[in-house]
């Protein structure tokens, strides 16, 4: 029997302010290999935390937590996966794997070791990058993901968690929980506008994996994990959040309150808190 992990629960933030100022970050362009990815890098001596959107978003979506970070002492790295906001689509014939543009990406800025971030779609790419490079991860953190773990059972109950009505709501709608969307229409606004300009194709753009994911190559993934998801997360509800921590080993697990798939935007005090203590706690030694 597949062992349950017990999630912590965090008290929800009630009052929202807009994006505060940004550290100074660098911006470039770089070849991945058939296309050409956006990318901006705070810099500095620190560890650094690299941040993988998910797709309703690009490297525009971190307000909250690039200056949190930055100010922590991190060099903080996002960028645009391909067909979101400042990046090229690339070619059906050329489509490189969302792992292997990460890994061009980390090369290029000379980045050693470091903690990843990755969020829904943009949490995907982490399994699969930590099975092949896992020299270079100080830790993991995955969020609000709908899954790939490589279990048939898994995939197929997708179909009862994610009917056509729900995959057809609007992203706002979908993405945001109700009591963010109730108390906070400033904050879904700026959502809102910022999902606009990050999605700059009709259609996802394919983002093949390096590895066949199994549930056994999740389970030799050493590195330190953290699983999380909010409360009123239609795409990873608690008792899925449960189901797919069981596939890791020994993850922490975290359920944020009041919060739908955004979790970085609709609870960022918390997010925040939880990433630099986690961070902290596996820092190279």
């Amino acid at each position: 029997m597949k062992k349950s992990y017990a999630m912590r629960e965090l008290a929800a933030q009630t009052g929202w302010s807009g994006t505060p100022a940004q550290a100074p970050a660098a911006q470039g362009r770089l070849d991945v290999g058939g296309a050409r990815i956006s990318y901006w890098d705070t810099g500095g001596a620190g560890e650094a935390v690299v941040l993988v959107h998910p797709y309703s978003g690009s490297a525009l979506n971190w307000g909250y937590q690039q200056p949190a970070f930055a100010a922590a002492g991190y060099r903080v790295i996002a960028y645009s996966r391909r067909g979101h906001h400042g990046s090229d689509a690339g070619f059906p014939e050329n489509p490189g794997t969302g792992a292997g543009d990460l890994y061009r990406l980390v090369e290029h800025l000379d980045v050693g070791r470091m903690h990843l971030v990755g969020l829904a779609a943009g949490a995907d790419i982490l399994p699969d990058f930590a099975v092949s490079w896992p020299e270079r991860l100080l830790s993991l953190a995955i969020g609000c993901t709908i899954g790939k773990p490589g279990d048939p059972a898994w995939s197929a109950s997708e179909s009862g968690l994610l009917p056509p009505e729900v995959r057809n709501l609007p992203r706002w709608i979908s993405e945001l929980g109700p009591s963010y969307r109730a108390a906070c229409p400033e904050g879904v606004q700026r959502w809102r506008e910022l999902e606009a300009r990050s999605r700059t194709q009709k259609e996802r753009v394919p983002v093949p994996a390096r590895n066949e994911i199994t549930p056994e190559l999740i389970r030799r993934i050493a590195t330190p994990t953290l699983l999380f998801t909010g409360d009123a997360d239609l795409y990873m509800p608690p008792s899925r959040l449960r189901a797919y921590a069981a596939y890791w080993t020994d993850p922490e697990v975290v359920l944020f309150a009041e919060a739908g798939h955004s979790v970085y935007w609709e609870q960022y005090e918390a997010f925040n808190e939880v990433l630099l203590d986690f961070f902290h706690r596996h820092r190279s030694s």
